[in-house]
């Protein structure tokens, strides 16, 4: 909340300064990121990774489900064919069914002293090896009504729950995932706002650049006009010639065309920094950095292992080889075996549980499900195997991206430096040269030196002085690459840089 509302009087500030039409670097870089879509993008990508951490959350706790059918069936079911008799008989000593002598109709004989029924052809029998032969007295009826059940609607639902006990550590790898994607989409967010900045920061520097160089070309061309002046004055008196008149005039045009350039580039720069601040292409103010007398303050080198943990680039691939590695755990899970508790409590109609009767009637479960993987014919080791590989790669492209960014920081410091000592260079010659011309003036004024000598130390002058603007903006965009290769330049409006 804090930092939103900072954002937002940022915001109001930014826009206070294009209403004075004045605006600063850190105005700009604030309109950039609020006008950027891909910023946008960038934002709506972590607020979805966000969701999705959130998703993969729900896979530790129960997944609860509800379920109903309805089925109409053409007939009832019956389990029997027709009505049956079922023989009256007596359960024996030994457990076994059996019958005495007046249950049955069969006449007995004796065999070996033993009584043994007779068949209705009068031959004896054994009971048990064949008793259809038996001609019972007494028998119980068994109706084919009596089980037959209406089925011809049928309900049937319930309502259960899985919880996951045991996933091979699947589900934590799944939500380890989840985290590095959010925190990858953080930091390709925050790669993206560099790239901004550094837009905005040359588009910005560019102006003031050029900026400088119409004041400049302004003052050269009214060096020469004045020139020029004095130079018919003295053809009117008859001490110049037509040739020196002719030789200033070629000079005067050529400001005048150098002026006009400037001020065309002048145009094109400002239409390109307010493309990227989302400004009117044709908006018109003054930078806060034009006089280029701020000096800038070079940024303090910090150890190589602290640039590379700030830079967005290796914190994306830092999270890319933890989402590999993950992936390679998902892999060794699928040899594990996995293990859920179940609960449910079903319903069904005709009640299965009490005579198949037309009403409802549940019954509540639980129990432990268990699966254990046994042969797939290698498939799994196969994705195993590719998932380590993907490791490898993830890892060696870390190491080459830190290889190539420490010697981007090593680049960046030493064009720094190069650059300060440009600077240097350029203003002492451009204080050389300023004398060099005042000199001319006056030998030109004295007759001791002639016209050729003046307008070759304006040019001098004018090629000095362009040398240290060019110079001094190149020393603010070394520093500017150098945070960038550092991690240190600041992601938002209005954070400060500490070194």
């Amino acid at each position: 909340m804090k930092k939103a509302l900072f954002l937002f009087f940022v915001f109001l500030a930014a826009v206070s300064f294009v209403k004075a039409k004045t605006l600063t670097l850190e105005a700009c870089r604030q309109l950039a990121l609020q006008h950027n879509k891909t910023i946008q993008i960038a934002n709506d990508n972590v607020k979805a990774a966000e969701q999705l951490k959130a998703a993969a959350f729900t896979q530790f706790l129960p997944n609860f489900s509800a379920n109903g059918a309805y089925t109409r069936n053409q007939k009832s079911i019956s389990l029997l064919s027709s009505d049956a008799l079922l023989p009256v008989g007596t359960k024996m000593d030994d457990g076994s069914f059996g019958f005495t002598p007046d249950q049955v109709s069969n006449q007995w004989t004796l065999v070996n002293g033993e009584p043994v029924p007779l068949d209705q052809n009068g031959h004896p029998f054994n009971p048990k090896a064949d008793p259809s032969k038996i001609e019972w007295k007494n028998y119980a009826l068994l109706p084919k009504s009596a089980l037959e059940y209406n089925i011809r609607n049928v309900f049937v639902g319930g309502i259960g729950f899985v919880q996951p006990i045991f996933m091979g550590g699947k589900i934590r790898e799944l939500y380890q995932l989840s985290r590095y994607g959010e925190r990858l989409a953080e930091a390709q967010k925050d790669q993206k706002v560099t790239d901004i900045l550094i837009n905005v920061d040359e588009a910005y520097w560019l102006v003031v650049s050029v900026k400088n160089k119409v004041v400049l070309a302004k003052h050269y061309r009214d060096l020469v006009q004045k020139v020029d002046s004095n130079v018919h004055a003295m053809i009117n008196e008859g001490v110049g010639t037509t040739a020196d008149g002719l030789k200033v005039r070629v000079k005067l045009n050529e400001a005048a065309l150098a002026l006009t350039k400037a001020e065309d580039g002048l145009t094109l720069s400002r239409m390109a920094l307010n493309q990227l601040c989302g400004l009117p292409l044709d908006s018109v103010y003054d930078l806060a950095d034009e006089n280029l007398n701020h000096d800038e303050e070079t940024p303090k080198l910090i150890p190589i292992d602290q640039a590379l943990a700030n830079r967005p680039e290796i914190k994306a691939l830092n999270q890319l080889q933890q989402m590999a590695k993950s992936n390679e755990k998902i892999m060794i899970s699928r040899f594990l075996p996995t293990i859920a508790l179940t609960g449910n409590y079903m319903l069904t109609n005709p009640n299965a549980y009490d005579g198949y009767a037309n009403k409802f009637g549940g019954m509540f479960t639980v129990g432990v499900v268990a699966s254990v993987p046994l042969f797939h014919f290698g498939e799994r080791l196969h994705t195993l195997k590719d998932a380590q590989l993907k490791v490898k790669m993830a890892t060696l492209e870390k190491e080459e991206a830190q290889e190539k960014i420490t010697l981007q920081i090593k680049q960046n410091a030493f064009k720094t430096a190069e650059s300060l000592k440009k600077q240097l260079m350029t203003k002492h010659n451009m204080d050389v040269a300023t004398e060099n011309l005042r000199c001319a003036n006056e030998g030109f004024t004295s007759g001791i030196l002639t016209l050729t000598d003046l307008l070759e130390a304006e040019t001098a002058w004018l090629s000095a002085n362009s040398d240290y603007i060019d110079a001094t903006i190149d020393v603010k965009l070394c520093n500017l690459y150098l945070k960038k290769a550092l991690g240190t330049l600041p992601l938002t409006a209005g954070d400060h840089d500490q070194n």
